[in-house]
C-alpha cells in the first residue's frame, strides 16, 4: 500500500512552481529551482518545456522525459495556502 495520497493535477506556477493536487483535498507546492541545474532538469529552464508538466501515474513528469520520484515530491513540497 502506497502510505503517500494519490497525485490528481498539477498545475504550472510562475517561478518554476508546480502547484499539486491530491485525491485527498490536499494542495502542495513544489518548488523546482533546486533541480534546474542536475542533468536532464536543466532542460526545464526552457519555460515551454518547464510547461509540459503532468501528472504521469503516482508522480509528475515533462515532456523531455525528467520525473521525480512521487516520495521525494511528496515530502520536499509545502502545504498551499488556501484561497481565501
Amino acid at each position: 500500500m502506497n502510505r503517500y495520497p494519490q497525485l490528481e493535477a498539477v498545475v504550472v506556477q510562475p517561478n518554476y512552481v508546480l502547484l499539486l493536487r491530491y485525491k485527498n483535498g490536499e494542495r502542495k507546492l513544489f518548488d523546482v529551482k533546486g533541480y534546474l541545474n542536475l542533468g536532464i532538469f536543466k532542460e526545464l529552464r526552457d519555460d515551454y518545456v518547464f510547461r509540459t508538466a503532468h501528472v504521469s501515474f503516482d508522480t509528475i513528469a515533462w515532456g523531455n522525459g525528467a520525473d521525480i520520484e512521487p516520495e521525494e515530491l511528496y515530502e520536499q513540497s509545502v502545504q498551499a495556502i488556501p484561497n481565501v
